[in-house]
Formats: C-alpha cells, sequence, structure tokens
C-alpha cells in the first residue's frame, strides 16, 4: 500500500520540483563606484522558508573566501512588491518565513577585484565569478536557473559566458546550482574570435576566444591562432575533445593592467586574467594552455572528493597532485610540441620539476597526497600570520607535474607513454563522467602497463610515498644532462635578505641548511660571516666564493636585541639544472633525438 501511494504520488512531485525555477535580474546604475543591484526571484516553491546564502568557496579553489563581506542592502519583497521580513543569521547567511510561492531578495553587490577567483564591477568592464556574485538558495540546488543583465546604455557592451543563450536578449539559463556556480561572465569591449575543430566522431567543437584588450584585429587573430594550436595539441593527448555542453568552449581572457593575475577552469570555459597590456606574446601561452587540459582533467575526470563542489565550506580532496599537478606538466610539455618553447626552453621547466622534487623540503616529508589536503589552507587562502610552509609543504602543483614527468619518462622506458595512460583515465572515469579516487589512479595503471608490480610500486613510493627519484638516466635517453648548477660552491640555504647594516632574512631558513643548522630564522640578523661585514648580497657572495663546501666558518647574528656568535658549516649547493646535451657538448645519438622527438614533438598528423 505504502508503494502504491508512493508511485502515484511521484509525477505531483516531480511536477513541482521542475516549476520552481530561480530568476537573477542584474543591473548597474552605479558602476563608476563598483556596484551592482541584483534581484534572485523564486516561484512556485512549498517551501514556508527559504535560505539564502553567498558562497565560501568557488570552484577550482579549494580554500574558503568570504564573499558575504561584499553584499549588502539586502532586503525581501512578497509578489506584491511589499518588503517582507528578512532574517540575517550569519555573515553570510539570510533567511526568509512565511512565504506562500514567492519571493524576491534584492541585494547590493560591490565587486573590486577581478580575477578567477572573485568579481570586478567597472564602468569599462564586468568581471564575474558566479560564487563571488549571486546569493543562491540552498533548498533549491537542483532547480533551474536564468539570469538576466540589464546593461548599461552607454558604450557598446557584448556578453560572453558558457550559459546557455535564451530566447531573450542578454538572457541565459543553468540547469542548476553547481552549472551555475561553475559559469564565470565577462562583459564588456570584448573581442571575439572563433574556430571549429572535428572529433573523431566527425562532431564538431566549436571555441570561441572573448578577449577583453587593447591591440589590434590582426594582432588578436595571431594570438587566436596560438590558442587553436594549443586545442588541437590538447585533443591528441587524449584523442578527442570532450562533448562540451551546447557544442562550445570559450575563453574568457582579459589582458590589459586592470586585472589581477588568475587563471581558473570551468567545464566549457576558463576565466584568464593577465595584468599586462596585450602583446600577444608566447609567454601569455602557459595558462591558456594549463587551463584548457583543465577541460578533460578535473572537469570531467574528476575526484569523489570535489564531486559535488560544496559551496559552503573549503574543499578537501587528495587527488589534486593528479588533478592539478598532471595538468601543469601537460600545460607546459603542449607548449614545447605546438613549437611554442625550445627543446632548450623546456630544459629550464626540467629543471624546475626536478628540484621541486629533490630540493625542497615539502616533497622529502610528505607525499603528494598529502600535499593535495593542504590546498584548503594554501590555494589563494587569506592569512595574515606567518607560516611554516616552506618546511612542511610543497606545492601539488610542481610536485605532482614532477611526479607526472617521473611516470611518463619510466612509461617511455617500457614502449608506453603518459598520454596512454591518460586516455585510459579518460576512457574509463573522464568520457562516462564516474568521479575517482587515488586507488582507481593506481589500478588504471596497472591495467594499462600490464605490469601490476610496477605500477603499485609507483603509487607506494611517488604518489603515497615521498621517495627519491633518479631522474639522470632517464632524462640522457632524450638527449638531457641533469647535473649541478653550482657544483662545488658554498652554501649557506635559499632565503631572502634585506640588506641594510647586516642582512636580514626575510623568508624561513630551510631544514637541514647551513642556515636553519645554525640556529638562524626568519627576522634575525647576519651582521658578519667568517668575521666579515655583511651588508649586502654580493658581499656574502664574494666570502662565500673565496670558501669550499665542508668548511666552517664563523656568524655573527642579531636576534632581537641580542647579538649572537656560533659556527656555521658551509654545504654544497644542491640546486640541480638539466640541460640540453648539445649544450653541455655531450654527444646525442639517433635513439636520443627519437626519444626526444616522440616525447616533445608535435602529434598532430
Amino acid at each position: 500500500m505504502k508503494k502504491l501511494i508512493y508511485l502515484f504520488s511521484l509525477p505531483f512531485f516531480v511536477g513541482s520540483a521542475f516549476a520552481q525555477k530561480i530568476n537573477y535580474e542584474v543591473s548597474f546604475p552605479n558602476l563608476v563606484h563598483h556596484e551592482a543591484n541584483i534581484a534572485v526571484t523564486v516561484t512556485e516553491v512549498p517551501q514556508k522558508e527559504l535560505t539564502f546564502r553567498m558562497s565560501r568557496s568557488s570552484p577550482g579553489r579549494y580554500a574558503t573566501h568570504e564573499y558575504g563581506k561584499n553584499v549588502y542592502d539586502v532586503k525581501a519583497l512578497d509578489k506584491a512588491g511589499q518588503e517582507i521580513a528578512i532574517q540575517r543569521v550569519d555573515g553570510d547567511v539570510y533567511k526568509v518565513s512565511g512565504l506562500n510561492g514567492f519571493v524576491k531578495v534584492q541585494y547590493t553587490l560591490y565587486a573590486n577585484h577581478a580575477d578567477g577567483t572573485y568579481a570586478g564591477l567597472d564602468q569599462n568592464s564586468i568581471h564575474l565569478n558566479a560564487p563571488a556574485t549571486f546569493l543562491w538558495v540552498k533548498e533549491l540546488q537542483k532547480a533551474p536557473i536564468e539570469v538576466k543583465f540589464n546593461l548599461p546604455k552607454e558604450g557598446k557592451w557584448t556578453i560572453a559566458t558558457q550559459l546557455k543563450a535564451t530566447a531573450q536578449p542578454n538572457t541565459f539559463s543553468a540547469s542548476d546550482l553547481q552549472y551555475f556556480m561553475d559559469s564565470p561572465i565577462k562583459i564588456g569591449k570584448l573581442t571575439i574570435k572563433e574556430w571549429t575543430l572535428n572529433n573523431p566522431d566527425k562532431k564538431p567543437a566549436k571555441f570561441k576566444l572573448a578577449l577583453e584588450i587593447s591591440g589590434s584585429d590582426s594582432l588578436a587573430d595571431g594570438f587566436a591562432a596560438k590558442i587553436k594550436r594549443i586545442t588541437q595539441e590538447s585533443q591528441m593527448v587524449f584523442g578527442e575533445f570532450p562533448a562540451f555542453d551546447f557544442g562550445q568552449y570559450t575563453f574568457l581572457a582579459s589582458i590589459n593592467p586592470y586585472v589581477r593575475g588568475d587563471g581558473m577552469e570551468h567545464r566549457n570555459s576558463t576565466m584568464i586574467s593577465i595584468p599586462i597590456a596585450f602583446n600577444a606574446s608566447n609567454n601569455l601561452l602557459g595558462v591558456f594552455s594549463h587551463e584548457f587540459f583543465h577541460a578533460w582533467n578535473v572537469e570531467r575526470i574528476r575526484p569523489k572528493t570535489l564531486e559535488p563542489f560544496n559551496f559552503e565550506k573549503s574543499n578537501m580532496s587528495l587527488e589534486l597532485w593528479f588533478a592539478e599537478g598532471f595538468t601543469q606538466y601537460y600545460g607546459d610539455l603542449i607548449l614545447a610540441r605546438a613549437g611554442f618553447d625550445s627543446p632548450e626552453e623546456y630544459s629550464q621547466t626540467l629543471s624546475f620539476l626536478v628540484n621541486t622534487k629533490e630540493n625542497t623540503a615539502g616533497a622529502k616529508r610528505i607525499s603528494p597526497v598529502q600535499a593535495s589536503t593542504n590546498a584548503i589552507f594554501v590555494d589563494a587562502g587569506v592569512s595574515i600570520d606567518k607560516t611554516n610552509y616552506p618546511n612542511i609543504y610543497t606545492s601539488y602543483y610542481p610536485y605532482g607535474a614532477s611526479i607526472a614527468l617521473a611516470l611518463d619518462l619510466q612509461l617511455r622506458t617500457r614502449g608506453l607513454t603518459l598520454d596512454g595512460y591518460m586516455q585510459a583515465v579518460w576512457q574509463k572515469f573522464g568520457k562516462p563522467e564516474i568521479a575517482y579516487q587515488v586507488s582507481d589512479l593506481a589500478e588504471v595503471l596497472v591495467a594499462y602497463s600490464k605490469d601490476k608490480s610496477f605500477a603499485e610500486g609507483f603509487f607506494a613510493k611517488y604518489v603515497n610515498g615521498h621517495e627519491w627519484f633518479d631522474y639522470a638516466p632517464l632524462l640522457q635517453m632524450a638527449g638531457f644532462t641533469l647535473k649541478k648548477q653550482f657544483a662545488g660552491r658554498a652554501w649557506i640555504g635559499d632565503v631572502r635578505y634585506g640588506e641594510g647594516t647586516g642582512l636580514t632574512v626575510l623568508s624561513n631558513t630551510i631544514i637541514d641548511s647551513p642556515l636553519y643548522m645554525a640556529g638562524l630564522d626568519i627576522d634575525d640578523q647576519i651582521l658578519k660571516l667568517d668575521g666579515k661585514a655583511v651588508p649586502t648580497q654580493a658581499e656574502l657572495n664574494a666570502i662565500l666564493n673565496a670558501h669550499k663546501p665542508g668548511e666552517e666558518i664563523s656568524i655573527e647574528y642579531r636576534h632581537r636585541e641580542n647579538v649572537k656568535l656560533g659556527m656555521i658549516t658551509l654545504m654544497e649547493n644542491p640546486k640541480w639544472i638539466v640541460e640540453l646535451n648539445e649544450t653541455a657538448n655531450l654527444p646525442v645519438t639517433e635513439e636520443m633525438k627519437k626519444f626526444r622527438k616522440d616525447w616533445l614533438g608535435s602529434k598532430i598528423k
């Protein structure tokens, strides 16, 4: 009997759910002072009480962000336009009670920080990250959404977004809250460039580049051609483009001095902001390559820990070493394959990755999985107190990329490639959009390599562990030489100094470095080394150049009001550098050339 009641009742509840709708209307009467007026109207709801709140996190960002601080003048209206009571129950949470199927909540938004995480409102430009912009209804997260923009009459305004355009002017829709919050919006004087590429299934993938720049149309054309090349090389990694919603992917890019530097991936778009005058140089391409790779890795190859995204708190993930780190690796690799970075330039990237794995305190102390969990504090997280991150943490971006490099090189010695592994992950988890966890990635490597011992060993040592990795013989197979950059030179540690009567230590001294072992830390001031005054970095270097690693010399330093004397044992600078064999005057065999071409050469046929 209960079953029968449930079955007969189901159509009613389904119908009610689909009838519920949320409409936003955004107006800009005070752009000159960075304000927008926003109204959110909720209709056909059975609830007598609704909770409206601002987000505390944003897709692509994992720490908390207090967006509610920039919302004010909040009020609620009934269907007749009469003001009704609205209660602020927390800094970013409001409740309206006694409803009868309808409520409109109005508020003012202040926004003056245009980047991928926040929002910016200016009389020349409107730059919206949805979580930083829109109050949302906690009880109606599955309800469809429409947003209408009432644009200023003065000036020419173009809207670019991954939201679906409706039949109404300047009005867009989203299926639910998750898609709406994942959809940035750029409005302004935009230069639009478009191209279309085919998938193996012959279905076209359309691309739009919406640029907020000051520059000639021909310069924009040339830049768009470079981004097109990136999309083509990225496609070759996986063998196909994702099935973009509405058949289109949109690059939203502000390259001008009036934004803050950032790049943020979204399901069918990316919001990129680069705070320089537009020059279309290759130096701008890295963020485009990185963020576009996320269309596969993160947006569809998606960790269980981020699915669904929680907008009320930080989002801790175990998989960012893969989601962000492997994306960083491919972001740089694709630039090399596309011809925008020469092998010599790419060797600088390799040097950075090797040093990240072998010479950062965090990578010697914690695993990539553990580093990923710290994103809730470090991913654009805001704090004013000092931390010990240099000694306990390595960013999952380059740390993960260094693991990707290690895996790619090892696979290539087996006649396999990281491209092949990524394709396997795509087919099992990305294309069907099944969320994964770390153990799933290990299982795919077992299946792809057909070597359980190798795959499980790699994950145990380098993903769940933090063992040393020997890059040198693998890099040499591609004609790259790994060597100490400052072999035989004395070193006391890499820190930032403030020059003056002595050298003030401005950053944490690093564990196991000579300075750390001698007892110095941030804010201490080195007065003398080996009995000689050191008011400048140049004088410090001159003293070190006169000594060798292993020697012990005197150090005099000030800690607060106390002057201390001690001894410091010099070490060899541990920094590695990767060079082309050609640069190092070493032989380059045909086998090396082939290995290098297979790895770094274009995959476009």
